[in-house]
């Protein structure tokens, strides 16, 4: 048998020429039988020349099942024209609409800085029923790792690679999601935060609405950085109006996005016409939400007054309960150790008290507004009768964030005119039961609450899967589902493989434990490799420590003095990849100044003595 393939911007055909046969590849029949080979010595040129031939047109959905679509050929050696009459004949007969492809939709929610706890499905007390009802009707992820930096999951995300490899996408040999998945054929949108270099347009979307840099105002779109307006609609400057809030106007956007082409899909206005629209879609919403500054409506803020009055040491314990009535954690989790820089709740004046309170409050009405701006996104797909077959990930970039930042002094969390983020206080809470946070290689800096809903594909409704994943598994994953092909070059340069795995497995409801590969971090000198059970991490400055996940899921125990050849191991291994990849090694992360980047308020000198 000989396979030929087309493909164009909306569907992808194979052409199976086979001598003597009628081709049907889904038949069991067929795939139990023997099939002569073009190469086969005994098929003379003669006999090649004068044997009757067959040919039957597939897509990648359903076989065509008309009666032209099958042809003998009385001279087989013109093969390469009998390939482009067939092809011609596939794009006849595939006008119909039940030759559309049914390649899944593909929709990727980031959600910005948010903690492992946040959600209501992962144990809190914020109120995130959409999401939740994601959970609920799809496959929840309880060993799902990110970069712990937003830039650089951002970088592994579009690309497949460990984010040394782009360094942003700066560096030549890679393709982005977008890009991989337009030449599959799929019309690709974008809305939200970009954080990398070039732009979305650039880098393969047909669409963008968002900003270009790390983070914004919510209420006025200007860069956090630079006080430059940095928000785009394609490639022109975005103006945002007096009702702008950046997680409502994503939303927007990308549901204006989705209108489009869908009513460009339409029969109303198509008929049985193809068309350049007739198209799955991929898109990828960035939200900026719950990043800093503090920005939350005011309606939202109401909502969560005072339920923070008991402070952090109270919540972690109920989240820490909750998470195990739900399934998520086991005995395994223990609950760490208050952050030590961390004081107790109680041991805070009221005063004091009443200064921090009000952060969480507002951050947590920002996850809610994210969660309703997420319902919008679903009501839009359910009301066009798009959403069974869309796969819709949502995670978030890394852990909670512990940044004290406080750029205005007496102006409360919330508004426009404020500039603040909570400090390591409440992000400890936020990761509960984890240790540490954002830009940390332990688990507080990388492991991300991941739901992933498909109701075509996922019949496991509710369920949990502990199977160890990372970013770059995403890439494997949907070229996989989207049927596309990953180049080895473009444009006359290479470009390197993929360095992730398929999870579509997983999706499908195997039972797979493990991975056969190390999953590795490194940012800033935080660096650590995971094999099998087994995690060595470092934080920056400070020596290799050991952790057998199967028993300590929370990193509590360092098992560095009793397992010291497994530390030399993964040591090697991690040296290894690091060379190959252009990360620092444990040397260079020795050398490099103690980390920082757990910090507290001083509250003694903020606020006024009593």
């Amino acid at each position: 048998m000989q396979r030929f393939s087309l493909a164009t911007r909306n569907r992808h055909f194979s052409v199976d020429i086979q001598l003597g046969y009628s081709v049907r590849n889904n038949s069991a029949a067929y795939r139990d039988q023997k099939q002569p080979s073009l190469s086969e010595s005994a098929v003379t040129r003669r006999q090649l020349e004068t044997r009757p031939w067959q040919v039957f047109v597939s897509t990648n959905e359903n076989t065509v099942e008309s009666p032209t679509s099958f042809i003998k050929v009385p001279h087989p050696s013109l093969i390469m024209r009998l390939f482009l009459a067939v092809a011609s004949l596939a794009l006849l007969t595939c006008t119909t609409s039940r030759c559309i492809a049914s390649r899944p939709n593909i929709v990727v929610i980031v959600c910005d800085d948010m903690g492992f706890s946040d959600l209501g499905c992962y144990g809190s007390e914020i109120e995130t029923p959409n999401i939740d009802r994601l959970a609920a009707n799809g496959l929840r992820f309880t060993d799902f790792h990110n970069n712990s930096k937003c830039s650089e999951t951002r970088a592994s995300l579009m690309t497949g690679l460990w984010h040394h490899q782009s360094n942003h996408l700066r560096l030549p040999g890679n393709v982005t999601l977008a890009e991989v998945l337009h030449t599959a054929g799929y019309r690709t949108l974008m809305s939200g935060k970009w954080h990398l270099q070039s732009t979305p347009p650039q880098r393969g979307f047909d669409r963008y609405f968002g900003f270009l840099s790390g983070a914004i105002n919510f209420f006025t779109g200007i860069d956090w950085q630079t006080n430059e307006n940095l928000m785009r609609l394609d490639n022109e400057v975005y103006e945002p109006d007096a009702d702008f809030y950046s997680t409502n106007a994503f939303t927007d956007y990308a549901i204006e996005f989705l209108k489009s082409n869908h009513q460009a899909r339409s029969p109303e206005t198509q008929g049985n016409s193809p068309s350049a629209e007739d198209q799955p879609f991929f898109l990828y919403l960035a939200h900026n939400a719950p990043h800093f500054p503090l920005h939350a409506l005011p309606e939202d803020i109401e909502k969560y007054r005072g339920r923070y009055q008991q402070g952090w040491d109270k919540i972690r314990q109920r989240r820490h309960t909750r998470l195990k009535e739900l399934g998520i954690i086991d005995d395994t989790w223990r609950l760490s150790q208050r952050d030590p820089k961390v004081e107790a709740w109680s041991e805070l004046s009221d005063a004091e008290q009443q200064f921090l309170e009000p952060m969480m409050e507002v951050y947590a009405a920002m996850v809610h507004r994210l969660d309703q701006n997420i319902g919008r996104l679903i009501q839009h797909l359910e009301s066009t009768n798009q959403i069974d077959n869309t796969l819709i990930l949502f995670f978030s970039d890394n852990g909670a964030c512990p940044y004290n930042r406080l750029n205005t002094t007496g102006v409360a969390p919330g508004g426009a005119d404020s500039d603040i983020a909570y400090d390591a206080r409440w992000a400890n809470m936020c990761n509960t039961p984890l240790r540490l946070y954002k830009q940390y290689a332990h688990q507080g800096g990388t492991l991300t609450p991941m739901i992933a809903h498909w109701p075509k594909m996922i019949q496991q409704n509710g369920a949990l899967t502990s199977f160890p994943s990372h970013l770059v598994d995403i890439m494997p994953t949907l070229v996989e589902i989207a049927e596309a092909s990953y180049p080895k070059e473009k444009n006359g340069v290479a470009i390197l493989p993929m360095e992730g795995i398929s999870l579509v497995p997983i999706l499908k409801g195997e039972q797979i434990e493990q991975r056969d590969e190390p999953i590795f971090w490194e940012f800033w000198g935080n660096h650590a490799i995971r094999d099998g059970d087994w995690k060595l991490v470092a934080e920056r400055s400070k020596p290799w420590e050991l952790y057998n996940l199967a028993e300590d899921r929370s990193e509590t125990q360092n098992l560095t003095e009793t397992y010291p050849d497994r530390v030399a191991e993964l040591e090697r291994t991690y040296e290894n990849w690091a060379k190959r990849v252009g990360a620092k090694s444990h040397k260079q992360g020795l050398r490099s100044n103690p980390s920082k980047q757990s910090q507290l308020f001083d509250l003694k000198t903020i606020l006024p003595k009593p």
